[in-house]
C-alpha cells in the first residue's frame, strides 16, 4: 500500500469512526470496529471485550479515555505479546508504539483521562451514571468525543 493510499484509508477511518461514535457511542468499540473494517487484525471478541472501557472504564470517567484505550488495544492486537510467549519478556516494541500514541493524544487533546477530556471539552465533569447528567454531557460535548475517536482511529491506521 502506498503512503497516499494509507492516508486515504486513514481519512476514511476517521470519518467512519466519528459517525459510529455519533450514532452508537462506546468510543473504544468505534475505534476497534473501524480498524477491523479498514485494515483487519481486530476480531469480534476484541471489540466485545472493549465495551466496558468506555467513559474511562465503567463510565466512571477516572480512567483513560475509551478512544485512546481502543487505540492501544488495536496496537496490541498487531504488536502485542502472544499468550504462548508470556515468559519471553515485555515485548518493548509494542510499548514504544503505545507510548507514542498516548503522548500524541495528550498533546492533541490536553489529557488522557475521560474526566480530563470532559473538562477540556465542556468545562466540567459529569456523573455518567446519572441519566440527567449523561444527557447534559451528551449535549455539551457535541462532536468533540467523536472527533477524538476519529482522530485515534486515523492515527492507528497510519501506525499499523
Amino acid at each position: 500500500m502506498t503512503r497516499t493510499e494509507k492516508q486515504q484509508l486513514a481519512e476514511q477511518g476517521y470519518h467512519t469512526a466519528v459517525q459510529y461514535e455519533l450514532d452508537y457511542g462506546c468510543c473504544p468499540q468505534c475505534v476497534l470496529a473501524t480498524v477491523q473494517e479498514t485494515i483487519g487484525i481486530i476480531d469480534d471478541q476484541t471489540i466485545k471485550a472493549s465495551h466496558g472501557l468506555s467513559g474511562g472504564g465503567g463510565l466512571l470517567g477516572q480512567g483513560t479515555c475509551g478512544a485512546l484505550t481502543g487505540g492501544l488495544m488495536a496496537l496490541s492486537a498487531k504488536r502485542g505479546r502472544d499468550r504462548n510467549k508470556l515468559h519471553m519478556g515485555r515485548c518493548i516494541n509494542n510499548f514504544s508504539k503505545g507510548k507514542e500514541l498516548v503522548e500524541r493524544f495528550k498533546e492533541e487533546f490536553g489529557g488522557i483521562t475521560c474526566e480530563e477530556l470532559q473538562k477540556k471539552f465542556t468545562g466540567r465533569i459529569y456523573d455518567m451514571w446519572n441519566a440527567d447528567e449523561y444527557k447534559q454531557f451528551d449535549k455539551d460535548r457535541g462532536n468533540k468525543c467523536a472527533h477524538a475517536t476519529g482522530t485515534v482511529t486515523k492515527w492507528i491506521i497510519e501506525m499499523l
